[in-house]
């Protein structure tokens, strides 16, 4: 079965690694390896390393079993293009999704440089939607990168977002998610940053999704932005 995720800009969660490292600002207080930990304590076999990069060939296969067609994260709990996931795993995770035709798979980094590398040398079907976080300024360098890349949808994840971030260059880019960081020591989000990227993002005409104000009660706080509701998705959706 497919892990059903609470992220409210997909479905399901597919898991062939899990673990991770920090490279930048937004990664400090990372859900993932909290959850791993809680995990790991409660006998969780897949967890067993924590939040060490773990490579877990048993799970490959899982989404040709799902009937039902879902969209569906990819490495929710890792980064597929981690500098410990070798190339030929990579590979293997995107023949799985290229064969898994009924899903579509979002795949999310934030080490724009190895995906750029990398993709030349990896199928892209129409259903790999392919995403880089951006969680400031100083990390937009990222966007071109994955502007080299062959996916059908390129998406932008703004989440935590933790600095106003103008004049972000959306050409080739399909959707942007805009979110706040969340849970334990949350750092704030300032509405006119998200103001503005909507705008910018309405300039562009791309679509753009507001996931949440964040904070330490992130169900509290809910989604509303000035009284609405962004729910939008690509066009390929």
């Amino acid at each position: 079965m497919a892990t059903q995720s609470k992220i409210e800009w997909t479905e399901s969660t597919w898991n062939p690694v899990t673990g991770c490292t920090k490279i930048s600002p937004g990664c400090k207080h990372c859900y993932a390896e909290r959850l791993a930990k809680r995990l790991k304590a409660m006998g969780q076999p897949n967890y067993a390393n924590g939040f060490e990069v773990t490579l877990h060939p048993g799970m490959l296969e899982a989404p040709l079993g799902w009937r039902k067609p879902q969209m569906v994260f990819v490495n929710s709990m890792s980064d597929l293009f981690h500098d410990d996931v070798p190339p030929d795993f990579i590979r293997k995770v995107f023949k799985i999704m290229e064969w898994a035709t009924q899903h579509r798979f979002q795949v999310l980094t934030k080490r724009a440089e190895r995906l750029a590398e990398l993709a030349p040398g990896l199928p892209w079907p129409a259903n790999v939607w392919q995403g880089v976080t951006v969680e400031n300024a100083d990390y937009a360098f990222r966007v071109d990168y994955l502007r080299e890349v062959p996916a059908a949808v390129k998406f932008l994840s703004l989440e935590p977002l933790l600095s106003p971030i103008p004049n972000l260059k959306l050409r080739g880019i399909d959707w942007v998610i805009v979110g706040g960081e969340s849970g334990p020591g949350a750092r704030p989000m300032d509405r006119e940053w998200v103001l503005d990227l909507r705008d910018q993002c309405r300039r562009a005409k791309v679509p753009f999704f507001f996931k949440q104000w964040g904070g330490t009660n992130k169900k509290k706080a809910g989604r509303l932005l000035d009284g609405l509701t962004y729910s939008e998705m690509p066009v390929a959706a």
